[in-house]
């Protein structure tokens, strides 16, 4: 047996013996490396006769060839090995339950998915959203709308009034989002329809006030809208709200300063336990006020009352969102109380539409 062939034997016994990929590989670098045995017989291909030199060097390559078989075969064989005694011994319990991230545990509050509701609903009827500062003055909070200067809403007891400014007058926390409509009115020129939802603010706190809430009210101004048209736009609202067939209204005589007539509107419901089912039943709930807007707050914009015309109307979100819901105390809206926001809140994809359902 020549030295090649006794070389060669000598690794491949060594490569059959090893029993991990680390002892393999220190082989493969005493055999095949730089300063390896089998590239030591190529440094003295040199020394060689030439008509020996060809045949040293096939002989060699072969081996190499056969070496580096031999080592890929014991690698993959040793890999396979050491996954197999991986499986064996690392398991995952499935039964384990998934860990469910931000995405799942955000909740959107019901105060904001219903405004996102509302406006899905009137956006696809052509109105517009319009908004407007929280802190208003006296002529758009007030004057503006012919609510005059001895009315209980001015009064201390029912408003947040800034302290005096330096011409004597004073700002004040909104009481309704009514300023909207003016700002918009000076703004636009007829025809005009929008709503305006938003924060408001009045000196108020129990089961079903408090002295921050919500309210989205309704404007539109053009020289051709009559009673026809809001009793159409309400209706169609309420019952894409609640997501009824048919929503059963009564319209009561009511006074609002900025309109006129002015009018209550009550829906027919009953009970069921704890439930409140809208559109049937023999009781009624009021749920929001409305009306003509009033020559004298068209006047204050600019307006030609014997031109234009226009109706109005507003209602509560906080108390909408009550009644869908089925949330009895509106004061746990405010409470930043987590188990309850996990149990009333809204998951973060879960964005209303009319064709997929609002409450989906």
């Amino acid at each position: 047996m020549s030295q090649i062939e006794q070389l060669e034997t000598e690794i491949l016994a060594a490569i059959g013996k090893v029993d991990d990929l680390a002892a393999l590989e220190q082989i493969r670098v005493l055999a095949l490396g730089k300063k390896g045995s089998v590239s030591a017989l190529m440094k003295g291909l040199g020394q060689l006769p030439p008509d020996e030199r060809k045949s040293f060097g096939q002989q060699v390559n072969g081996v190499k060839q056969a070496l580096n078989k031999a080592l890929g075969d014991k690698k993959t064989a040793l890999a396979d090995k050491a996954l197999a005694q991986r499986l064996a011994t690392e398991t995952a319990d499935i039964s384990l339950p998934v860990r469910i991230g931000p995405l799942a545990q955000g909740r959107i509050h019901p105060i904001s998915q219903c405004m996102d509701e509302i406006n899905e609903i009137f956006a696809d009827m052509g109105f517009a959203i319009a908004e407007g500062p929280d802190i208003e003055d006296d002529f758009h909070n007030f004057t503006a709308l012919n609510i005059p200067a001895d009315h209980p809403a001015r009064q201390e007891q029912d408003t947040f009034y800034f302290p005096k400014r330096a011409d004597g007058s004073r700002l004040v926390l909104r009481t309704h989002t009514s300023p909207v409509q003016i700002r918009t009115m000076q703004a636009q020129k007829p025809p005009i329809r929008i709503i305006a939802p938003g924060r408001v603010y009045r000196c108020d706190s129990d089961q079903t006030h408090t002295p921050m809430f919500h309210q989205v009210e309704g404007l539109v101004i053009d020289s051709e809208t009559h009673m026809g048209h809001l009793k159409w736009v309400l209706e169609e609202f309420l019952k894409a709200f609640f997501e009824v067939d048919e929503v059963q209204m009564r319209f009561r005589a009511n006074h609002f300063p900025f309109t006129e007539p002015s009018m209550e509107v009550d829906i027919r419901y009953e009970r069921s336990g704890n439930e409140v089912r809208i559109g049937t039943g023999d009781q009624w709930m009021e749920i929001l006020g409305c009306g003509m807007v009033h020559p004298n707050v068209l006047k204050a914009v600019g307006y030609d009352p014997e031109q234009l015309q226009g109706f109005a109307f507003g209602v509560g979100i906080d108390r909408l969102s009550m009644l869908k819901y089925g949330m009895p105390d509106l004061r746990d809206f405010f409470a930043a109380d987590l188990k309850w926001l996990r149990h009333y809140g809204f998951g973060v994809l879960d964005v209303p539409t009319l064709a997929g359902g609002l409450g989906a």
